[in-house]
């Protein structure tokens, strides 16, 4: 596994501990909508050396970033919808409307989402549990408490 990979795997394990979501909504009904900068710029980086000698096939797999939302599906049984985004700079907005998307037309009922970005050794992941049913501890999917959580995990803001 690259490190995009374990980052974002290990991010879910912590996300999901106590959870079995593929259960509690069907293997369908949950689906991963992740985003990053750097796409997957440091396996690119890695495989790059490979091919100075031999390519390496174990690694060029992980070439495009959407490889970890397969290795997330594949640990919690997960065959729902899914999409990696690339932008610049963590966009709530887009994943707010893109996760509500799914949500009205009745693709999936539970959703992991956020940011995980991995590149050269500096690393950020921002996950959220997002379900189409609210809870007494859940918080309101919009993109000002997406933000807010954003910058909570990130230590921009003193909370």
């Amino acid at each position: 596994m690259d490190n995009l990979c374990k980052l974002g795997f290990l991010a879910t394990e912590i996300l999901l501990q106590n959870r079995n979501v593929a259960e509690e909504y069907g293997k369908a009904g949950a689906g991963v909508v992740l985003s990053n900068a750097n796409a997957s710029l440091d396996a690119d980086i890695a495989y790059f050396e490979t091919v100075k000698n031999i390519p390496s096939p174990a690694q060029f797999v992980y070439t495009l970033p959407n490889i970890v939302i397969g290795e997330i599906s594949i640990r919690h049984g997960l065959k729902g919808e899914n999409a990696f985004f690339v932008s610049e700079d963590f966009d709530a907005a887009w994943l707010e409307f893109y996760v509500n998307d799914l949500f009205k037309r009745k693709t999936i009922d539970c959703c992991i989402a956020g940011w995980v970005d991995f590149l050269g050794g500096s690393y950020k992941a921002v996950l959220y549990l997002v379900e189409n049913r609210s809870t007494e501890r859940s918080l309101p999917w919009e993109t000002e408490h997406i933000n807010k959580i954003y910058e909570l995990a990130n230590g921009k803001v003193n909370g």
